[in-house]
């Protein structure tokens, strides 16, 4: 009978052992799961939106202040309008019009065809990537410090030469105005985004920084 009772015991430490190891796994699965769901690369997904449905976040919050903080950055570098012959007075700020059920998180600059699209801070190309269905012809250039990405879709081309680990001066010409991707053939525009980047530095992902906020 102590046999029995002592196997009986066994068993039951061995089960309550397997779902307890079963909690684990389960609970494995969530934690280390990639928590960005499949996306397009050529739309960066922030890691914290400005607010719920591209709304700007309260006054007073942290993401206020994180997005204050990163414009004042980028203002004081003076960045140069990626279009050529474009006045700062005429853009107009695209950054929470809807898109696909979701904020657009970058800056429209409409512009002929074929016009120079320039760098518009020195730093290094990341990724040149090309999507069919999103940002076309598109260029993730990473700042010197690698803490902030600029974003450059909808190309017609890249400049010649143009490669991944290029370094690029603030002024270059990198490509050019185009409608690639799912931009409209009838209105050719440069979708420029910035992105400061996580710390993984992942060339597709970051917190997204108004850029008409930064050329104002």
């Amino acid at each position: 009978m102590v046999g029995l009772s002592f196997a009986l015991g066994a068993l039951a430490d061995a089960a309550l052992t397997w779902r307890l190891h079963e909690f684990d796994l389960g609970s494995a699965r969530v934690t280390t799961a990639d928590p960005e769901p499949a996306h397009d690369p050529s739309a960066p997904r922030p890691v914290e939106r400005p607010g719920e449905d591209g709304e700007p976040p309260p006054a007073g919050t942290a993401g206020v202040v994180a997005h204050s903080a990163a414009v004042e950055i980028l203002r004081e570098r003076d960045l140069e309008l990626p279009v050529d012959e474009v006045d700062r007075d005429d853009l107009r700020d695209t950054f929470f019009d809807a898109r696909n059920g979701r904020a657009h998180e970058a800056l429209d600059i409409i512009a002929p065809r074929h016009t120079p699209v320039r760098a518009v801070d020195d730093g290094t190309i990341a990724k040149l990537f090309t999507s069919q269905g999103g940002g076309g012809i598109t260029i993730y250039q990473f700042d010197p410090t690698a803490t902030f990405c600029y974003y450059y879709a909808h190309l017609d081309r890249y400049a010649p030469g143009l490669r991944e680990g290029q370094g690029v001066r603030r002024g270059q010409t990198i490509g050019y105005v185009g409608c690639s991707g799912n931009a409209s053939p009838d209105a050719p525009h440069l979708h420029f985004a910035i992105f400061r980047l996580t710390p993984e530095r992942r060339w597709w992902k970051g917190e997204p920084v108004n850029p008409y906020s930064v050329f104002r």
